[in-house]
């Protein structure tokens, strides 16, 4: 692969994004967005954050509490998302979640071989936290993640038992046939209200790019979203220190309501917690109380909490850099695993 070519961001400086040319899929050309920010002193560590549903990477201060951790940030747009929207793509979809293995083993080449990189912690949220432990767990081995740190991943869906189970199935069994349609329902507006500050947040972010009022998910990713979940409860074998963390608490996000500022308002934090230690054998857990369902989004004390708590784990489990990681196989494959 080529090196990637860096332009100013929209985030505006010091980051910067590349485009990365990915193999064509079914739905045509695809790319992904690589974003970067340098920390003020030279690191042989990175930090790689990837987004979740409905979502992009613009948590410049997740990023500016990495860079005083001594990391340079590294957030990927996966295909379809954010920066990486095309006309000619549906939004949000993909059929199988092992397609990202592509973008993720890219970013991975281009922050350690092309950039030079001794440690990678990989930061995933929601359905990037879901994904990026899967492809953790099948690039285990190879020494390409020193850390893995999980903030609210979507490791279950937030439903009754008969939607988690027969519902889903029926989804999962009629996939062919169904699963570029949009399913009924959605997230509702609640929680996007809740971050965005146009209305009861704090947070400036595209809506074009990060819905306030929430898309309906498609059938083909719900089914791959299922695909991934069975995976997680069968167990996984992720070969790095894990750092899962969740709020105490969910509530009903489809409609604004206080509530939606002091807890999960889009997974069953629960769940998180009860599903977590099946991602490895080193997992610490940690229970955030007033969590948001993003947690660094939370209010300012909880997050100061959520970023204590990370840093403390880092300094304890998280390589420092100084000195090259074991052998690793980082020749960018594209199996879709």
């Amino acid at each position: 692969m080529e090196d990637p070519v860096y332009v100013p961001d929209v985030l505006g400086a010091p980051y910067e994004s590349a485009t990365l040319q990915l193999r064509d899929d079914a739905e045509g050309e695809a790319v992904a967005t690589l974003v970067r920010r340098r920390a003020d002193a030279p690191t042989r560590r990175a930090v790689l954050y990837v987004h979740g549903f409905n979502d992009y990477f613009f948590q410049t201060h997740l990023a500016d509490r990495f860079v005083t951790l001594g990391f340079d940030f590294y957030a990927l747009d996966l295909r379809s998302y954010g920066r990486s929207i095309r006309a000619h793509r549906r939004t949000n979809y993909v059929d199988d979640l092992g397609r990202y293995s592509e973008e993720l083993d890219l970013a991975a080449h281009i922050v350690r071989e092309v950039e030079g990189h001794d440690t990678l912690l990989v930061n995933g949220h929601s359905t990037g936290g879901l994904v990026t432990a899967l492809w953790a767990h099948h690039r285990a081995g190879r020494g390409i993640v020193d850390g893995l740190f999980l903030n609210s991943a979507f490791l279950d869906l937030n439903a009754p038992l008969v939607a988690r189970t027969v519902g889903v199935r029926a989804v999962h069994a009629a996939r062919h046939y169904v699963s570029q349609r949009p399913l009924p329902g959605g997230l509702g507006g609640g929680y996007g209200q809740s971050l965005h500050v146009g209305h009861h947040g704090e947070w400036e972010f595209d809506p074009a790019w990060k819905a306030i009022e929430g898309i309906a998910p498609y059938a083909g990713w719900v089914a791959a979203v299922h695909r991934g979940h069975r995976a997680v409860a069968r167990g996984l074998a992720v070969d790095c220190p894990v750092l899962a963390m969740s709020s105490t608490a969910s509530v009903d996000g489809r409609v604004w309501h206080e509530g939606l500022h002091t807890a999960d308002a889009v997974l069953n934090a629960d769940r998180i917690a009860l599903l977590a230690p099946r991602i490895g054998r080193h997992v610490t857990i940690v229970r955030v109380p007033g969590g948001m369902h993003d947690l660094a989004l939370s209010g300012p004390e909880v997050r100061a909490q959520v970023f204590d708590e990370l840093a403390r784990w880092i300094g304890a489990y998280v390589p420092s850099g100084t000195s090259a990681s074991a052998t690793r196989s980082l020749s960018p494959d594209r199996v879709n695993r």
